[in-house]
């Protein structure tokens, strides 16, 4: 009894801490996960530096902490179901010719910076960010991390500037969703050398292969005709059983080798076309539910990898990260938007949007950590990058559109929230 009460006691501190956090961001006109995922995963590191390791057990025994990870976890499996399927759907307009240009230099680029960074690691010899993974699971994992843009946070920040409809906005939406897919497949791939053996490899294969055959019977049996009617008259009940079915497999992926977060997007992909015609509401409200249960995967991530980093981790290997990091998204997205016929003014917006990692960041971040590919120093660092690149996402937009307001190419006041050019004038 005490201990349920102690996790319940736990819970609810995480989740005022995540409102905390959610207040703080919008104080600082940031997106609230920027705020809600730095108290989240600095929060146990404090409460440790401010007092000692038995005060700190005493607060989250490891039974209690065990629960927690089995909640966050389950947060992130249903999260991730809502967002795999946005993977997707992508989005509708775009010219493809332009759309190639701007995901191949957004996406590109962060990739080689994502090889010079473990070049750096392995020149400055530091054996703590190395980790004992092979070189070529290391590699391609560090330019995944470095190639992400998280689509849930760039969405967000769109609605909340005005740019939603805009050129830059749409073409940076569209190439986001563009890259994660790619991402998640070159995920996949590293998670299986990292294995380190064709055995590990084999494994891996097929866990994907079971996973995936799982997701498809689901993408059957949601389409059957008693489903649909079960799903139009019982939708919570409809959402509690999808909801159930995608911790299932992603549980069953993970015991067979691979990481559960690849089974449960495995289940997000299933769910499309005529099956989220149907299924839109019960998938919203899974994610919801997830969404909702992510602040505790922080927390959980924040004490696992973070506590007793910080004094280990190199202030090299933190700074060449974010500048890397940075260099890769400005960068790659300002060339390839231009590449793709956009004004500089739009790509100068389009390499800031792109520079937006946020949640998916953390959630490749942990994949990685789990399969033993990326050491807790190298997390450490790419979390920094991570905050640093959202967080500045909305003050370059803003610097971009007081540049152009004094050049004159901007009218004095608000201009984000109208079409700052049409589609054609860029083909």
């Amino acid at each position: 009894m005490t201990s349920t009460f102690h996790v319940l006691a736990a819970l609810a501190a995480v989740l005022l801490l995540a409102l905390a956090g959610r207040t703080l961001a919008r104080w600082l006109r940031q997106p609230e996960v920027v705020g809600e995922v730095t108290v989240g995963l600095l929060i146990g590191p404090i409460v440790l530096a401010l007092s000692d390791r038995e005060l700190f057990d005493a607060l989250l025994p490891p039974a209690v902490f065990d629960v927690l990870k089995l909640v966050g976890q389950t947060g992130l499996v249903l999260y991730l179901v809502g967002l795999a399927h946005k993977l997707r759907l992508g989005a509708d307009g775009p010219s493809k010719r332009t759309l190639s240009a701007l995901v191949g230099g957004a996406f590109a680029l962060p990739l080689v910076t994502g090889l010079v960074l473990v070049g750096v690691i392995v020149i400055t010899d530091d054996q703590g960010a190395r980790g004992d993974a092979s070189l070529p699971a290391l590699l391609l994992m560090v330019a995944v991390a470095m190639s992400i843009t998280a689509v849930p946070v760039l969405s967000r920040i769109l609605s909340d500037r005005g740019m939603s409809d805009t050129v830059e906005g749409r073409f940076s939406l569209a190439s986001a969703v563009a890259m994660d897919g790619l991402g998640w497949i070159m995920l996949t791939l590293a998670i299986g050398l990292g294995a380190g053996s064709l055995v590990g490899l084999g494994e891996s294969g097929i866990a994907l292969l079971v996973g995936g055959s799982c997701a498809f019977l689901l993408r059957v049996a949601l389409r059957t005709g008693t489903a649909r009617r079960v799903c139009v008259r019982l939708p919570k009940t409809s959402a509690v059983v999808l909801g159930a079915a995608a911790v299932g497999i992603a549980h069953l992926t993970e015991h067979l080798g691979m990481t559960a977060i690849v089974g449960a997007a495995m289940v997000g992909l299933a769910i499309t076309g005529d099956v989220m015609a149907v299924w839109a509401g019960p998938v919203a409200a899974v994610s919801r539910a997830g969404r909702a249960l992510t602040p505790v995967f922080f927390v959980v991530t924040g004490v696992t990898v973070l506590v007793g980093t910080f004094s280990a981790a190199s202030w090299v290997l933190i700074a060449s990260t974010v500048v890397l990091g940075c260099a890769g998204k400005l960068v790659g997205g300002y060339f390839g938007a231009r590449l793709g016929g956009m004004s500089p003014g739009s790509a100068h917006r389009v390499g800031a949007l792109m520079n937006t990692r946020g949640l998916t960041e953390l959630i490749v971040l942990e994949a990685g950590h789990r399969a033993g590919v990326l050491s807790s120093e190298l997390v450490l660092a790419l979390i920094v990058m991570a905050l640093a690149t959202t967080a500045m996402t909305g003050p370059l937009l803003g610097l971009i559109e007081r540049v152009e307001r004094r050049r004159g190419v901007l009218p004095a006041g608000p201009a984000a929230s109208r079409p700052l050019a049409t589609e054609s004038s860029i083909l």
